[in-house]
């Protein structure tokens, strides 16, 4: 399988990148504490597998926090640092740190109740931090990893992520004081793959069903 760039470095790019990759699949799915019975299970993760993949991957989180902060009114703040949410967007998050060539810290433990040394890498307070994922869904895990590094004094005012489920996640965010930047929506992801053929009707109307059913909650 070749997983080729070519010209087309976008979003669609992407979605494409992860259905090659063999980064989909339907059927009935718990994930994590926020989904329960999906019929679809997207893992940006296969990324990985793809030195090149996840090369361009980066670029393009890099090429949307760049013309994000140039608008008139910018949509990503400056930031000091690179926060990866374990263990699905460390991998992407370091990718990108390398590509900005911005440090990069992550928090060792979205546990509570541990304490102790949660943040690996070097950091001052005051600094500002732009934390990274490979996807978002209600948000939680993100929140979580916020909290973590405000209580050790940082900044965080915008967060990015290579998917966005539409399952809340952005809503939570921003209730946090928190901007989300989605490289791709799950919605442009199944009427893409819809069109290309890549995936059955059924399915494609069950998953858009689960992504209305979470903006009426």
């Amino acid at each position: 399988m070749s997983v080729d760039s070519g010209g087309d470095v976008g979003s669609l790019w992407l979605a494409r990148t992860i259905y090659e990759l063999g980064g989909i699949e339907f059927g009935s799915f718990t994930l994590g504490r926020s989904t329960i019975d999906s019929p679809i299970y997207l893992k940006p993760k296969v990324l990985i597998s793809n030195p090149g993949a996840l090369r361009t991957a980066a670029s393009l989180i890099h090429a949307e926090t760049v013309s994000r902060a140039a608008m008139r009114n910018p949509g990503c703040g400056p930031f000091d640092l690179v926060a990866g949410v374990p263990f699905g967007g460390l991998h992407i998050a370091t990718s990108f740190s390398l590509s900005c060539d911005r440090p990069l810290i992550y928090v060792k433990s979205l546990n509570e109740d541990d304490t102790t040394d949660r943040i690996e890498g070097r950091f001052l307070p005051g600094q500002s931090v732009l934390i990274v994922d490979d996807l978002i869904s209600a948000g939680g895990s993100m929140t979580r990893t916020a909290a973590v590094l405000r209580d050790a004094g940082l900044k965080v005012t915008d967060a990015v992520a290579l998917v966005d489920r539409e399952q809340g996640g952005a809503e939570e965010l921003h209730r946090h004081g928190i901007n989300l930047i989605p490289v791709l929506k799950m919605t442009t992801i199944l009427n893409y793959y819809m069109a290309e053929g890549w995936i059955s009707e059924a399915n494609f109307r069950r998953s858009l069903d689960v992504i209305r059913s979470s903006r009426a909650d």
